[in-house]
């Protein structure tokens, strides 16, 4: 079969989606009923010689900026040969954050399952069929059902009864430390023991002090992990081995860091316990070279955010322990990637089974199939290179 690479198809297209609008800070995403909160995103697509196309959806449009670019260093080439154009890309891409690479690499594995017939965490030699998960909630808004920290408390026994096995808040930007305080006691003293749990203030803490304070509280309540404290955005290697000092707490870190080497810093600098890995940002082909690399430290890889190709990434790996569902919401079911978008895969809240997990998709590729009747109703454009 000729896997020669033919043309390269960019859609993008925009949609609205209903309660959610922008924080006090105008940066972060939130609750907010009445409001329409308007997202950009595109499909890839890699078509063979052969007639085999590779298919990844649901990016940022931001994050796929970089793919026009890429023409020259993709058109004739074998699309099996992953590690050499990850190689090359990766030298493409130095100048503009390493964009857009990760995306072309998952397109990449999915013409690799189609070619051999088999989903790729199989390719890949996982044999995970089902994922724990953990409901990952929306910002805290001014109004609804996390408004307040009492109400992040009822949200995690409805999660807790529905059969999540862990609960992250993400908590109000510009709101007093004092709340963000009171919502990590509330959940420690509703569902402490009873689940995993977690805080991604989203590099939110302006101080040292307020990420000591807010830390101190989750070591009292038991939690699982603190993620992203600062305004650093999360990269800061000696702040972050300073803060682990004084907190029993672990830290996961790396969300906003792209490729094997700065992740790696992160772990030898010790300043993290569990590491981010992101296939959008590193495709599925980095985000394993991560996972391995964190596994012969002793730590463990926590996949963000929810799709396709994060679910097979992380069947792939024994050093994994949840599947985020993004965007959860005791007043409406807002999933980070719309259900519209395909015609056989969820990722909204009421996706998990009792035992609070989900299943991998078993068809070759990512094993999905896209609404393209969806698609061509919202779409912005096509780019075919």
């Amino acid at each position: 079969m000729n896997t020669k690479i033919k043309e390269i198809r960019i859609h993008t297209y925009r949609y609205d989606t209903p309660d959610i609008g922008l924080d006090r800070t105008g940066a972060i995403p939130t609750y907010r009923p009445g409001d329409t909160f308007t997202r950009a995103e595109g499909v890839l697509e890699i078509e063979t010689e052969g007639g085999i196309v590779g298919q990844v959806a649901g990016w940022p449009r931001v994050e796929g900026a970089l793919l026009p670019a890429f023409k020259h260093a993709l058109l004739g080439r074998d699309a099996l040969d992953r590690e050499a154009i990850n190689r090359d890309l990766k030298l493409l891409s130095r100048h503009y954050g390493r964009l857009s690479m990760g995306i072309v690499d998952v397109a990449l594995w999915d013409i690799a399952g189609k070619v051999y017939d088999a989903p790729i965490y199989r390719l890949l030699g996982g044999s995970r069929e089902r994922l724990p998960c953990y409901s990952s909630t929306m910002n805290g808004g001014d109004s609804g059902g996390l408004s307040t920290p009492e109400s992040y408390g009822d949200f995690a026994e409805q999660c807790l009864e529905m059969g999540y096995r862990g609960f992250k808040i993400h908590p109000w930007p510009g709101r007093p430390i004092s709340e963000h305080i009171r919502a990590v006691e509330c959940l420690g003293e509703r569902v402490g023991g009873k689940m995993d749990l977690m805080i991604d203030p989203f590099s939110y803490y302006r101080t040292f002090g307020e990420a000591v304070k807010v830390g101190q509280a989750c070591d009292a309540a038991g939690f699982f992990w603190l993620e992203d404290l600062y305004m650093d955005t999360g990269v800061s290697e000696p702040a972050h081995r300073r803060l682990r000092s004084l907190l029993k707490t672990p830290f996961l870190q790396g969300e906003h860091l792209r490729g094997l080497e700065q992740h790696m810093n992160l772990v030898f600098a010790e300043a993290t316990d569990f590491v981010r890995g992101d296939v959008f940002y590193d495709g599925i082909t980095g985000t394993m070279k991560i996972a391995h690399a964190a596994e012969a430290n002793g730590l463990d890889l926590e996949i963000h955010s929810c799709g396709p190709a994060q679910r097979h990434a992380m069947a792939a790996m024994e050093n994994s322990n949840y599947y985020e569902i993004v965007w959860t919401h005791p007043d409406t079911d807002i999933p980070l990637i719309t259900d519209e978008l395909y015609l056989d895969f969820k990722d909204g809240i009421e996706s998990i089974d009792s035992d609070g997990t989900v299943g991998v998709p078993q068809g070759p590729g990512l094993g999905v199939t896209l609404n393209w009747d969806w698609i061509k109703r919202q779409s912005i454009g096509t780019e075919t290179l």
